[in-house]
């Protein structure tokens, strides 16, 4: 009898502790008003790069990028793990590159979001094993023609998608028996940049068969759950077909019926292969998205079809809703009218990839202050110039010791990001002040000068944090309040590992609120009087 207790008891431990492990995993969930990345039960901001493709092919490359990553501030590195490399014979998986990547990014303090490099790579398969390549007839191309087998597989071929889900599955698999404890990966990338490049979408005979088809009722039952969050280019094309119920791909979606028709099965695709990641180790996972260049909200074919831009969102969610978010690479100019087309929903901002130059270091204090970015995170991070490195890790290295404590205070209604507008001056409302910003300093590349940028946080009724690089802050009563506003304490300080550490205090020639080109932090307390 006692040995039974004692067997039920050791049971009963067992699957505490594992379920214990599975809550402590991290994960998307709201935190103060917004969605965030919860790691070890706090948000987690990633002041990030992503390696060049092939750098994370090599341990030996690898072995002078680490310090000088760390010397640009970063906590977190994205980098990619293929599939040729992975599984380069059928069955036979080389765990050596991933063993690696996890080992000297903890000894060096960094966590890793991994990229899973395999069917899709820029709307092309050049990740794909030699093994794949070679065996068109099990693993059949996307055809831009009906006929021309095109250099990349097509998302009806039901053995690509198998055999791709089940190296992913292998890899979380062994990601979590070596890492599960320390959680140096903390997030996936389930492929880059999907969708239809050659052509607005597949001609192959098995979509040709697809597209001649009635729209499943599955994507259409997912859209009126969704319909509070249509974007407006769904609204459009519903409207357009007369708000019908059921019909064709290109009844129902008439001028938009490639790109959705192709969001939709590429979608399903990727989120079988996710689904085969989560069931061996639940961490989070995104896709990333080739960005529509266009400011219309028609549906264009200058960039991947069918791929999770954000008017394919409700799609993509319809498709895969294993996927816990979508994200944007920013390389457009409008850096923030593609913010706010993600940062929607409940769609956390997360920016895998962006300019890799002095953009960054003004548009990370955007991303974080104006959306809660999860991540912000420049392409070819180990290939920053020289100055182009100083620039941002002056930014990274300033905010670096304030995000603990952005983690806890932050959140909706409760801070502000801002960069550069040719009106050289913004007005915002936040908590009970009006704040105009005045900007001294436009973007300069020529010249290599970084255009005005910050953010404020507001953490008591009377209480702002402030940083940023050529800016001047004046607070002001709100609309039709008749009080005036005054400073009781302006000080000068830094961040260190959460903690305000107050340096000088700010008062006399120096009581207005100007911070030059080097990032610096001000506290200031309010008050208003009649």
């Amino acid at each position: 009898m006692k040995r039974k207790l004692g067997v039920i008891v050791w049971v009963m431990l067992v699957c505490i502790s594992f379920l214990s492990a599975q809550s402590k995993l991290p994960k998307i969930e709201e935190y103060n008003g917004v969605n965030q990345l919860i790691v070890n039960d706090m948000p987690y901001v990633m002041l990030s790069g992503e390696l060049h493709n092939s750098s994370s092919s090599s341990l030996k490359y690898m072995e002078p990028i680490w310090d000088k990553l760390k010397q640009m501030h970063l906590n977190t590195i994205i980098a990619t793990v293929s599939w040729e490399l992975f599984e380069p014979e059928e069955g036979k998986y080389d765990y050596t590159l991933v063993e690696g990547l996890i080992k000297e990014a903890r000894k060096n303090d960094f966590k890793l979001v991994l990229i899973w490099f395999a069917t899709w790579k820029n709307a092309s398969s050049p990740y794909v094993p030699a093994w794949v390549k070679k065996d068109l007839n099990r693993f059949p191309r996307l055809q831009d023609v009906p006929g021309n087998n095109a250099e990349v597989l097509t998302a009806w071929g039901e053995e690509s998608m198998k055999a791709d889900a089940k190296a992913y599955a292998e890899l979380m698999k062994f990601i979590k028996k070596i890492d599960q404890k320390e959680q140096t990966v903390l997030m996936m990338q389930v492929q880059n940049e999907t969708g239809v490049a050659i052509a607005s979408r597949d001609m192959s005979p098995m979509a040709e068969r697809a597209f001649r088809q009635q729209v499943p009722a599955e994507l259409l039952n997912s859209l009126k759950d969704q319909k509070e969050d249509w974007t407006p280019e769904l609204k459009l094309m519903m409207q357009h077909n007369g708000n019908r119920q059921s019909g064709t791909w290109q009844e129902m979606f008439s001028y938009g019926a490639d790109e959705v028709f192709m969001a939709w099965h590429i979608g399903k695709y990727v989120g079988y292969i996710t689904d085969a990641g989560k069931k061996e180790y639940n961490i989070p996972m995104y896709v990333n998205a080739w960005l529509d260049p266009s400011y219309s909200e028609s549906i264009k074919t200058d960039y991947p079809a069918g791929g999770p831009v954000s008017k394919m969102l409700n799609i993509w969610r319809a498709a895969a809703p294993g996927i816990d978010l979508l994200a944007p690479d920013i390389y457009l100019d409008d850096f923030k009218r593609v913010c706010a087309q993600y940062a929607v929903a409940g769609n956390p901002l997360f920016i895998p990839e962006t300019n890799p130059d002095i953009r960054s270091a003004a548009n990370v204090y955007y991303a974080l202050g104006q959306y809660n970015a999860v991540c912000f995170a420049p392409f070819a991070i180990d290939g920053f110039r020289e100055h182009e490195a100083k620039v941002l890790s002056e930014s990274y290295g300033s905010l670096s010791g304030f995000l603990p404590f952005w983690a806890k205070h932050s959140g909706k209604g409760k801070n502000i990001g801002f960069t550069y507008t040719k009106d050289r001056r913004e007005t915002f409302v936040l908590g009970n002040y009006r704040i105009t910003i005045d900007y001294s300093q436009a973007r300069d590349m020529e010249n290599n000068k970084m255009e005005s940028c910050g953010l404020i946080l507001n953490t008591a009724p009377d209480e702002y944090y402030i940083t940023g690089r050529n800016i001047r802050v004046k607070f002001h009563p709100l609309e039709n309040e008749q009080n005036h506003v005054e400073i009781i304490s302006h000080d000068e300080g830094e961040f260190v590992n959460g903690v305000w550490i107050p340096e000088r205090r700010m008062n006399g020639d120096e009581l207005g609120i100007r911070i030059g080109n080097q990032p610096k932090f001000r506290l200031v307390k309010l008050y208003k009087y009649l």
